[in-house]
């Protein structure tokens, strides 16, 4: 009966619930809490609770002291080696290894052999272990990756560049040559260079020359050679030039 009477009321437009909640709105707070008395503010700091400290298992996180690792038998050795390898040889180029196979690198080590070049191979972590308390710091963020050593006792530029044009797989990363680290555009530069043989060729070719020149004018006549010396030396004094353009005025 009383769900029958609710629906009709409800089916009737405008009806209004017989008790309505009506929202009256609080007034500002103004009261504070009152500051506590000086001898109870003490009373309740003596009388705090302190909790125990938590006691934190062995081993649930982790030292703050750093644990130096000492270097094993192996990484001394090849650390030995790669010492030698930078005190004796002037190139040393790093070159990334992109998935090339073992019959290619058995022909580019033959390839760089004939010109005196050597591969070499050495764990990163290894390489970038030595490099820190080395000169050479600047080359530890080329090896990254699978690299490859390209070693030898004379800058051979030319021909590793030639060698690493016919293995795509081999990228050449940088270089240190002679003590300075060079970029791949540093190391093209290198290479367009001169040989040493050609530039002392060229050196005793100019000094030659002027020892003849010299020789030659030597050879003439008294009174030649000290008309070339006056005619320098008035060339070389200030008034010469006035004097000069007057005459030709």
């Amino acid at each position: 009966m009383a769900a029958t009477l609710c629906s009709k009321f409800l089916q009737r437009q405008g009806w209004l619930p017989l008790i309505q909640s009506v929202r009256h709105g609080s007034k500002a707070v103004t009261r504070h809490r009152k500051t506590f008395h000086i001898l109870r503010a003490k009373l309740m700091a003596v009388t705090k609770y302190v909790p125990p400290e938590r006691v934190i298992p062995p081993g649930a996180y982790p030292s703050t002291t750093k644990r130096i690792q000492e270097d094993s038998a192996l990484t001394l050795l090849l650390k030995r080696d790669l010492k030698k390898v930078f005190q004796d040889c002037k190139m040393v180029a790093v070159v990334q290894n992109s998935a090339s196979s073992a019959e290619d690198m058995m022909l580019l080590k033959n390839k760089l052999f004939k010109h005196g070049i050597i591969v070499k191979f050495f764990p990163n972590q290894v390489m970038r272990s030595f490099l820190m308390d080395t000169a050479h710091s600047n080359m530890a963020p080329l090896f990254i990756g699978p690299t490859v050593l390209f070693v030898s006792k004379e800058p051979k530029v030319k021909e590793m560049l030639k060698a690493l044009r016919s293995s795509p797989q081999m990228t050449l990363l940088g270089a240190c040559i002679d003590d300075t680290l060079l970029s791949v555009d540093g190391i093209v530069s290198y290479s367009k260079l001169p040989s040493v043989a050609v530039v002392q060729g060229q050196l005793v070719s100019g000094l030659t020359m002027l020892t003849s020149l010299t020789a030659s004018l030597l050879q003439r006549h008294p009174a030649h050679l000290s008309a070339l010396l006056q005619q320098h030396v008035r060339q070389q004094s200030p008034d010469s030039g006035a004097a000069e353009e007057e005459a030709a005025s």
